[in-house]
């Protein structure tokens, strides 16, 4: 029998490997059109958000560090703090849990009423903050038909931002779900994987993005919460008092330079927690 050549890949000239020829890839895909249209974009993103973002911290940098030391300093301003960013912490959670549950049943399951519920979900949306202050203050108020009088305390405060944050995570959630295809799921369902492993392997490592996302969302929304808390917590320092009320106090006694001051501290906290947010959604995804 003639046994078939074998071809060798010619060496180099040193006898060395060839190198890797390195793919060159576009620095920028933009056409004209999406170039105008970015520019654009960018033209109305910094009218909205980075020329007065940047106002509010030029006029909070004035006064030095000495400002922000001054201003966290004070006994009322650090309780304040303290009460949004844990309560905010505490509803994020929440949420990331209940919303993650609802748009699950929501999309996975059948029963009678699950338009009515659908809809639901976009009340907190488009009920004015004050409305909803309103409403909470009738069921947790002093003449509570529940016998909840949890108005005026700092359950509230967790209340009024658990009812206005929870549609994020809902909405961020679902529209993953209704994508995601079954056939992985009963795939590893037959080779004998549990539902639990199926949930952790399979489903969660596509919908960590999006409750990533809705939990950056519903933590924002709940440190800058000002309507729904106005009637419901009373606003009493050191006990029920919010940032949002107490950069209005400041406001309103004409001292802005510590105003600016607390909304830059509140802003990079909120930085802070999305940049934290993403690493996790990264390191999540690639266990995944």
């Amino acid at each position: 029998m003639t046994s078939t050549p074998v071809l060798e890949r010619p060496a180099s000239p040193e006898g060395r490997r060839p190198r890797r020829v390195r793919r060159t890839t576009p620095r920028s895909t933009l056409t004209r059109g999406a170039g105008l249209g970015l520019g654009i974009a960018m033209l109305w993103f910094s009218i909205l958000v980075l020329l007065p973002l940047s106002a509010v911290v030029a006029a909070a940098a004035e006064g030095g560090w000495g400002r922000y030391l001054s201003v966290l300093q004070n006994d009322q301003t650090w309780a304040a703090v303290t009460l949004t960013v844990s309560q905010a912490v505490l509803v994020t959670l929440v949420n990331v849990v209940v919303g993650t549950v609802i748009a699950w049943v929501l999309v996975r399951d059948r029963f009678w009423g699950k338009r009515a519920l659908d809809v639901v979900i976009d009340v907190p949306f488009a009920l004015p903050t004050i409305v909803a202050g309103l409403v909470l203050l009738s069921l947790y108020g002093p003449n509570s038909p529940l016998g909840l009088h949890w108005a005026f305390t700092p359950n509230a405060v967790t209340l009024a931002l658990a009812f206005v944050t929870l549609p994020f995570i809902v909405r961020t959630v679902q529209p993953v779900l209704e994508e995601l295809e079954t056939d992985v799921e009963e795939a590893a369902a037959s080779l004998g994987a549990k539902r639990s492993t199926i949930f952790r392997r399979v489903i969660l490592p596509s919908l960590v993005p999006a409750i990533t996302a809705g939990a950056a969302l519903s933590f924002a929304r709940a440190i800058s919460e000002y309507g729904s808390l106005v009637l419901l917590s009373g606003n009493k320092p050191y006990e029920t008092e919010v940032v949002s009320v107490r950069v209005l106090t400041f406001i309103e006694n004409g001292n802005t330079a510590s105003a600016a001051a607390l909304a830059s501290v509140m802003l990079a906290i909120a930085l802070v927690v999305i940049v934290l947010l993403d690493v996790l959604q990264r390191r999540v995804s690639r266990r995944g």
